[in-house]
């Protein structure tokens, strides 16, 4: 469906639909950037399956890159030979690329366009179930969520609960509520999370220089700053309301940690345990030392 688009759109681009090359300007991209967002959202999905892969040095960071990579251009050349083939204002945003070829007289050609956009969608939720069940699993696995989510199925060995749970949730979501309200709250939510990353990857090279890495971040700090500023830019450029639901569900979130995660957190209980333990040495220790100085 994708290559009857681009190849088969060619040969009904107009030049002169591209006059004004933008028509909203610098402020209108930026908004309509926030909110297809959601368009890269997939890419990370690759690293949840990390446990998965043979070998995980190499090819996670070529399967995220190569994929990034791809994707954008394939992005940049249906964008092109859409707003090329018949002008912007005309486009049905419920079905850009079908209502194109239907503009253009092309009804088969829509149809076969629609067929693949539904038959994409398949892939789209199984790469994202796959994701987020994964994250869970691990959140789980840490003690931030109950043990249910990290229970794994005797036959096929995969998270099911979560799995099944997620699925539930998503279906429940895009189909009683407005889509757009649920990509704008979907991108601010991943947008700030790709801040952590980004803060994260920068803090990290500076307190563990030193550390094994097999895939470097390049020109630290300048990539993670501009990925902090571009992400930041994106979410100041989403509506006010997206903003208020965005902090309604960080709350629900630090309800669940501090009420259960924290108390709950393997990782965090060690650390404790730990530092127990080394209190606990230090004092033995000072009351050797004070043994041997009373003898």
């Amino acid at each position: 469906a994708i290559a009857i688009v681009i190849i088969g759109g060619l040969f009904f681009v107009r030049p002169a639909n591209w006059s004004p090359f933008a028509p909203f300007g610098w402020t209108g991209m930026m908004k309509g950037a926030a909110v297809i967002f959601f368009a890269y959202i997939g890419f990370d999905a690759v690293s949840t399956a990390a446990e998965e892969v043979i070998d995980p040095n190499r090819d996670l960071p070529i399967g995220i890159l190569a994929s990034l990579f791809v994707c954008t251009v394939l992005y940049i050349l249906v964008a092109a030979v859409l707003t090329g083939m018949v002008p912007a204002h005309t486009i049905d945003i419920k079905a850009p690329l079908a209502s194109a070829f239907v503009i253009r007289g092309l009804n088969f050609v829509a149809w076969i366009v629609s067929a693949g956009a539904v038959a994409g969608l398949s892939s789209v939720l199984l790469v994202l179930l796959l994701g987020q069940s994964r994250i869970f699993y691990a959140i789980s696995r840490d003690g931030l969520l109950p043990a249910a989510f990290s229970r794994v199925h005797p036959r096929f060995h995969t998270p099911y609960i979560p799995t099944t749970l997620t699925a539930i949730a998503v279906g429940m979501t895009a189909g009683f509520l407005p889509i757009q309200e649920i990509a704008e709250l979907t991108n601010i939510g991943t947008l700030f999370a790709f801040v952590l990353v980004c803060l994260g990857a920068w803090i990290l090279r500076r307190v563990e220089p030193d550390i094994n890495r097999p895939f470097r971040t390049p020109l630290v700090p300048l990539v993670p700053i501009l990925g902090v500023i571009f992400c930041l830019y994106l979410m100041a450029s989403l509506p006010a309301v997206t903003w208020i639901r965005f902090f309604v569900w960080m709350a629900a979130g630090f309800v669940v940690y501090f009420g259960y995660g924290r108390f709950h957190s393997r990782i965090a209980l060690a650390g404790e345990a730990a530092l127990n333990e080394i209190d606990s040495v230090k004092a033995v220790n000072t009351g050797k030392g004070h043994g041997n100085g009373s003898l």
